[in-house]
């Protein structure tokens, strides 16, 4: 097999949570570019229905999941869904998440656990679900953010430990299943893209924070795509357990 081959997902099937907007949108179209077959989960239906156009004008096989992955049946649902339609579950990119900005002694109970019962739980009842039929070979991406590993200025306690906790159950689930069951588990820690959530920011704040960016710029949403089709594609086949930030060097400040 030659080099470029090995990116090539022809005849995959892949699962993208939070596919309604932004990075989930992208994900979905790149991922179907390269060949993929999609299952898409999101909250907003009408939203997931627009991404679906896009994967079906590349020439791809795509069916929506709408609910909640905080939910552990949107989980069974989703999986239940592709295998039905198309046999298999080849790559999980746990996508879906929120955000909060509330300083930690005024944050609710609720606001915490709303963030965390999407951001960690939601991502591992999806790989959960995936774990249980998924063939060796397969691939699960776990999102995480440059936020699990630094701060940022904002009070972001519900949104921050639960990306640092994504890099644990990437880790402790490459453990489990890269030898026993062939599928690997990485992530993705993103540094500063537009998206709906970086649309509620402070006015002037990605500004500021650019300024901790040695490459001096928002991410393009084509390099996180790059970054997942590498995790998805046999590209990676020998990389299990790790967490690749896509941030511009952020990471090195």
């Amino acid at each position: 097999m030659d080099v470029l081959s090995r990116f090539a997902l022809d005849d995959k099937v892949a699962i993208v949570t939070g596919a309604s907007s932004g990075l989930g949108v992208s994900a979905a179209a790149g991922l179907a570019a390269a060949g993929a077959d999609l299952v898409l989960v999101a909250r907003r239906a009408e939203k997931l229905a627009d991404t679906q156009r896009q994967v079906e004008a590349l020439g791809r096989r795509c069916v929506v999941v709408p609910g909640d992955v905080a939910d552990p049946a949107t989980a069974e649902r989703a999986v239940g869904t592709a295998t039905e339609t198309f046999g298999k579950v080849d790559v999980l990119l746990n996508n879906a998440g929120i955000g909060t900005a509330v300083p930690a002694t005024r944050e609710t109970p609720e606001q915490f656990r709303q963030v965390t019962d999407i951001n960690l739980h939601g991502s591992y009842w999806m790989a959960q679900a995936c774990g249980r039929v998924m063939q060796p070979g397969a691939s699960i991406i776990n999102v995480g953010s440059v936020l699990g590993f630094t701060t940022a200025g904002l009070p972001q306690a519900a949104y921050a430990s639960s990306k640092a906790a994504i890099i644990g159950l990437t880790r402790d689930l490459a453990a489990q299943w890269t030898g026993r069951k062939g599928i690997r588990v990485n992530a993705i820690a993103p540094g500063f893209f537009a998206s709906e959530m970086t649309d509620q920011y402070p006015d002037g704040y990605l500004e500021q924070m650019i300024g901790r960016v040695p490459a001096g710029r928002k991410g393009e949403p084509e390099e996180f795509v790059a970054a997942v089709v590498f995790l998805a594609s046999d590209a990676s086949s020998y990389v299990t357990g790790i967490t690749l930030p896509v941030d511009g060097g952020l990471l090195t400040n």
